[in-house]
């Protein structure tokens, strides 16, 4: 398949020259047009060129939401060099982690994670570190991006291809140390491309983007995508206060919302002023990263009568997305059909494709491939099989084509020899009124084996559930052998950036419990 760019600078060269005019980046009040874009991009590239940065090399970001975050994607990339966006949400030793494996050589940081970025040891491994926001004093290893950025230098532009890396974004670490996936140019511009049309986006179309830029759902569909077509994004630094991404979207027209199920549960149930349901101009709500709950679809579809709520279905070894419901066709628990020119198939644990509507694991090709995961070839082979990626989900296709997700392989329970979907109980339990959220995870009972146990998390105004009646509902919708042995209430699940519950910390604390 052909792009019309061949690496990220490219295509913000193109877009300055054809409507240089035209604002690309809303940040509060300020309106930054294609042209002060490129320019500010040239800049930082000559800046970071001048400190030694040259092609494949690595430079990393622990920034927040901020025009610096877009400068920084597209000056490292005229310079033939390699992103490595961060997780702002890990702590020092983490972030020493990510910095030592993917052998990061320059930082740029924000002056709001001085600690994390001081607790780590970023100093000792990267010879410099260009601060977004205001810095008290600056020295030949602590910089301010306002410096950079007034830079007189210049430099030409190291031409890069569709194949080169220009992104290592590291995997959320849900199930062990987190392992870099190496996204090529073209893994993203497939997404970016897939995603056009099944959206529609144009460049009238503008986009709000409140959640994390380090993580792929963001980067890839929420920055890149509407930029690949000359659009506009919304740059919101901080949710809180969460009514100020209410107010950006009435004031700066927002078109496509992108959001993650936590966002959806609380706007399905938020008493929004009658103006803002008058006068929003989203047509698209996007959902991705986690699953979303029946009744957030049901409420969201009640709610918003002129937009679309349209779930999808990925993961950062893709680039991220792989699948989407359409404005023309929808299912209700579906994750949706293959976006354009991916193919998706349900195998069995040989890799021999099985019938419409049986279980099996989830494997998928195309242009998103990534390309492997740095530094670890064996678990790159076992990943990716003939081009094919095994996604480490399980689920089925129906007769259309739509994709049904069970649950993680690695969630799978079996309990006296009958698998159990931990996904198939979560759906249940969450529908019980007063409870926001659950999870399901294995538990060895030395004489029953494995049995299926959960974790509770309620809604904000509620301080209890009759357990009792609770009981009686699972057994009501649930065969015996799938009903939770135990039920444990916790205030609050553990989830990363974007909503996905971490089931190994949940494992790990019954361990301690035990």
């Amino acid at each position: 398949m052909s792009y019309p760019f061949h690496n990220f600078y490219e295509m913000i060269h193109s877009h300055a020259k054809n409507r240089g005019g035209k604002v690309a980046l809303f940040d509060g009040d300020d309106k930054i047009k294609y042209r002060d874009l490129l320019q500010r991009v040239d800049k930082l590239a000559a800046f970071l060129a001048d400190k030694g940065i040259k092609r494949g090399d690595k430079v990393a970001l622990f920034l927040r939401n901020s025009p610096e975050f877009i400068y920084s994607i597209f000056a490292v990339s005229k310079l033939g060099a390699i992103l490595v966006p961060i997780n702002t949400f890990l702590k020092g030793e983490e972030l020493t982690y990510i910095l030592e494996d993917s052998g990061a050589s320059l930082l740029i940081g924000s002056v709001i994670h001085e600690k994390v970025i001081s607790d780590s040891r970023a100093h000792e491994l990267c010879s410099l570190t260009l601060w977004e926001g205001e810095l008290d004093a600056t020295d030949e290893h602590n910089i301010s991006f306002v410096e950079a950025l007034y830079t007189t230098l210049d430099t030409s532009l190291v031409a890069s291809a569709l194949d080169d890396t220009a992104v290592i974004i590291y995997t959320s670490g849900t199930t062990g140390k987190p392992k870099g996936a190496m996204l090529s140019y073209k893994n993203i511009f497939s997404n970016a491309d897939s995603g056009r049309k099944t959206i529609d986006v144009k460049a009238k179309d503008r986009s709000i983007v409140f959640l994390p830029m380090f993580h792929s759902f963001t980067f890839a569909i929420a920055v890149m995508l509407p930029l690949y077509v000359g659009g506009s994004i919304v740059i919101i630094r901080s949710i809180t206060p969460f009514s100020n991404i209410f107010k950006q979207v009435l004031i700066k027209r927002v078109t496509l919302f992108f959001g993650i199920p936590d966002v959806y549960n609380a706007l399905s149930k938020a008493k929004l002023p009658w103006y803002f349901m008058w006068f929003n101009k989203v047509r698209a709500f996007i959902s991705g990263a986690a699953a979303l709950q029946p009744k957030t679809l049901d409420a969201m579809a009640a709610k918003f009568k002129g937009a679309t709520l349209l779930e999808g279905y990925g993961l950062s070894e893709a680039s991220p997305a792989v699948c989407m419901n359409t404005f023309k066709k929808q299912k209700a628990k579906s994750v949706g059909t293959a976006l354009h020119g991916y193919e998706i198939k349900i195998v069995d644990e040989a890799m021999v494709e099985l019938p419409r509507g049986t279980v099996g694991d989830i494997i998928t090709t195309g242009d998103n491939i990534m390309q492997g995961y740095l530094n670890r070839p064996e678990a790159t082979e076992e990943t990716i099989i003939g081009g094919w990626l095994l996604t480490g989900d399980m689920g089925y296709m129906d007769e259309d084509g739509f994709l049904f997700i069970v649950d993680r392989r690695k969630d799978l329970i079996i309990s006296k020899g009958i698998n159990v979907y931990p996904r198939e109980i979560e759906e249940v339990i969450d529908g019980f009124e007063g409870i926001s959220a659950s999870a399901v995870i294995g538990f060895i009972d030395e004489r029953t084996g494995e049995i299926p146990i959960v974790y509770i998390e309620l809604e904000e105004e509620v301080t209890d559930i009759d357990e009792p009646a609770l009981k009686r509902y699972m057994k009501e919708h649930l065969a015996n052998y799938k009903i939770p042995k135990q039920i444990h209430i916790i205030d609050e699940l553990p989830k990363n950036a974007t909503g996905k519950v971490l089931k190994r910390v949940l494992k790990d604390r019954l361990k301690e419990e035990e």
